[in-house]
């Protein structure tokens, strides 16, 4: 038990290490995330010392079952490339170019509307894909229209990983964490709702106390530039697979149809109308392959890896004294608290593998909840509790924009504590 501790420990620290300091390397023009390619080492590592046996690996990966990782990354990976392609047709820039037209020179009022559509997005989309597609729009507005970007940007942040909570697809962390303990999409949202309204709401009422005597300076001298859709039939049918989806894993409960079959079926049916559609026109096929380069396929062998290493620290016996530890009568705060704190240690999906095994020990519905809550507002304390962050901080240092570590931790704990501990009592 004591080395297989040994190993994970050293994995997370240098996956923590790699993520601080060294996210990514560059062989030509290929940039190649560092944060996984460290959990693989780990968890190769332990298969080859027989800290966990190499068949208890392979018999979990094809188990048919909802905690099998590879159907939770399906899940993932084909909701993710119908939102990237909207991006990539210009659905959020224009959205969001809304907004700004509305603000009509008020920052409060545009402060209000980009909180309020980054929110509504992100429950129909992901955290990730919010935060990839507004994170350079805020930048290039703000530094156009020469006010602070960093009330926007926390709004921003804040929003997607707050409001990433209410549906069970608005984070991969929800999804497997619900998927692996078999909660409904119908019953996430049951349970979810309420915590979610009390956080969205105190997040959003402490940015206000926090940023407004710095959104009370008018905006002078800016031009909102159009922005067009790339092409409305593309995005008719974008949209509609997406809202198909969302519905299909609605009632997929009830029909007896398991998650990651409608959104593979999703996925493959928005890529074959595209791709007939496009060939029909004969325009190009530009977007779909941008769409294909920009998948979050590095998630792969992070999630795999960092399921190995939950295997085995499961197989030696951690994850039974972990929740032994945690047994309490308050089980969603104490779930809420604990998992941010591991979230912010491991990074946030390594948590949710480590805390689904805990979980499965025998927890409450209280706290398997208030690991999902932990697990999305956990990725405002600090840049290293979720990819998300770590995405963030990258896109504004290249926007020569200065936001710190410590920055990011004053704004974190001071946003993040009241609103975690608000979503974590509201749990029913």
């Amino acid at each position: 038990m004591i080395a297989t501790i040994i190993i994970a420990a050293l994995t997370c620290l240098a996956m923590i290490s790699c993520i601080v300091f060294k996210p990514y390397i560059q062989i030509k023009r290929v940039h190649i995330g560092t944060y996984w390619l460290v959990a693989l080492v780990g968890a190769i590592i332990l298969m080859a010392a027989k800290l966990v046996p190499i068949n208890e690996v392979g018999q979990a990966l094809v188990a048919n079952t909802e905690i099998n990782p590879i159907k939770i990354l399906v899940i993932f990976i084909t909701l993710t490339l119908i939102s990237v392609f909207l991006d990539e047709i210009g659905f959020f820039s224009y959205v969001a170019n809304l907004a700004l037209k509305r603000a009509k020179g008020s920052q409060f009022k545009l402060f209000i509307a980009l909180y309020l559509l980054a929110s509504i997005l992100t429950v129909f989309t992901s955290n990730d894909i919010i935060i990839l597609t507004f994170t350079p729009f805020i930048c290039m507005f703000c530094k156009r229209a020469n006010i602070n970007p960093i009330p926007y940007l926390v709004a921003e942040f804040v929003a997607a990983n707050t409001w990433s909570m209410f549906l069970i697809i608005g984070n991969p962390t929800n999804i497997y964490l619900a998927t692996s303990l078999n909660v409904s999409f119908f019953e996430y949202l049951k349970h979810m709702a309420l915590p979610t309204l009390g956080a969205g709401i105190t997040s959003f009422l402490v940015l206000v106390a926090i940023f407004y005597r710095k959104l009370k300076t008018p905006i002078e001298n800016v031009v909102v530039q159009d922005v067009k859709i790339m092409d409305k039939y593309m995005l008719i049918i974008g949209l509609t697979h997406l809202v198909l989806c969302i519905i299909g894993l609605s009632i997929c409960a009830y029909v007896n149809i398991e998650m990651w079959i409608i959104s593979l079926s999703a996925a493959i049916s928005f890529f074959i109308c595209e791709g007939v559609y496009i060939a029909i026109t004969k325009k190009k096929f530009a977007p779909l392959e941008r769409t294909i380069v920009r998948a979050p396929l590095e998630l792969i062998p992070f999630v795999l890896s960092m399921f190995v290493i939950v295997l085995a620290l499961k197989y030696q016996g951690v994850t039974t004294k972990i929740y032994e530890g945690l047994i309490t009568s308050q089980d969603g705060l104490v779930y809420g608290l604990t998992s941010a704190l591991f979230a912010n240690i491991l990074n946030n999906i390594p948590m949710s593998v480590l805390f689904s095994s805990i979980l499965q020990e025998g927890a409450s519905f209280k706290a398997v909840f208030g690991a999902i809550i932990g697990s999305n507002i956990g990725a405002i304390l600090t840049p290293v509790g979720a990819l998300a962050g770590i995405m963030w901080s990258n896109i504004l240092k290249r926007s020569d924009i200065k936001y710190s570590y410590l920055d990011f931790m004053k704004y974190g704990f001071i946003i993040g504590i009241p609103t975690l501990i608000v979503a974590s009592i509201l749990i029913i």
